[in-house]
């Protein structure tokens, strides 16, 4: 996935009411779970049926560093499904949601001169409509640099235009 995207869900994980199963073997029962059977799960991790039904039995508890993070990935993308949706209503609705990003900011000036550019580091808590943008637009398959045009323009108007008061030629 993306920087943004990946920000976007942790972001939403934070809501989660239960942590997620931790061990290989109860997260190869809870993919069985929701996918209805052993063979499902074996195609969509790329392993054997056997395997699949190894994990679940507890004969196979350390999976291989690659499975486990297909493993950890693909229950994370599962889990507490209408939770993560109420989060991302709520951030669309009524919250926003807060950005943390490091930017470089400046004019063009003569190096040395203190409107020279450099890297800011901002915390900016975007409205709700901003953040109804960039979830539709990650649910939708955009990519990293679709998200981060959202991004950048929630802070132009936000941080830089502040809501139209000032600085408004900024492109």
């Amino acid at each position: 996935m993306s920087m943004f995207g990946d920000g976007l869900d942790a972001a939403v994980h934070k809501a989660f009411t239960r942590p997620a199963p931790k061990t290989a073997p109860a997260q190869m029962r809870y993919l069985v779970k929701q996918l209805g059977g052993t063979k499902a799960v074996a195609q969509m991790l790329r392993i054997s049926q056997r395997t699949v039904e190894r994990y679940v039995k507890d004969q196979i508890k350390k999976p291989r560093p690659d499975l486990a993070a297909r493993l950890e990935r693909e229950v994370k993308a599962r889990w507490q499904p209408q939770i993560r949706a109420k989060a991302r209503k709520k951030a669309a609705t009524t919250g926003g949601i807060v950005i943390d990003t490091r930017a470089r900011l400046g004019y063009t000036a003569p190096l040395g001169t203190t409107d020279q550019d450099r890297i800011r580091h901002l915390t900016v808590a975007l409205p709700p409509r901003y953040a109804a943008r960039l979830f539709d637009a990650q649910q939708a398959g955009a990519s990293d640099s679709k998200l981060q045009e959202i991004a950048a323009e929630a802070l132009r108007e936000v941080y830089f235009q502040d809501g139209g008061r000032r600085a408004g030629s900024l492109f």
